[in-house]
């Protein structure tokens, strides 16, 4: 069974950090692409950052040069580090793995951004 957990979320001032992490359960992690997506209050839920299993990455124009996203495949986890931190970053930030045709999510954390 293939399981996601997030964490890392919290409250942090705008132009502060934060780091979240996804721990994958199951045996999928190195055959998985992971992305990151956040949904803001009546609004869609869009993708941040994605990284293949080769490691190559892309991210949404709103976060390139703040956010990266990496991945272990020693401890099976998923991170999205977010620096320089804005207002409109406020959403639950969601992981989510694609593997043999399937997406798992986790369950999604918080983060909010105070000026």
């Amino acid at each position: 069974q293939v399981q996601l957990v997030e964490s890392g979320g919290g409250l942090v001032q705008a132009g502060g950090s934060l780091r979240l992490s996804c721990v994958v359960s199951g045996s999928i992690f190195r055959f998985a692409n992971f992305g990151w997506y956040r949904q803001a209050p009546g609004k869609q839920r869009d993708l941040v950052a994605r990284i293949t299993k080769s490691s190559s990455t892309n991210y949404a124009d709103s976060v390139k040069g703040r956010f990266t996203i990496s991945r272990y495949n020693a401890n099976a986890t998923a991170y999205l580090q977010m620096n320089s931190l804005k207002l409109e970053d406020t959403a639950v930030y969601y992981c989510a793995a694609d593997v043999l045709a399937k997406t798992y999510w986790g369950q999604g954390t918080q983060v909010t951004v105070s000026s």
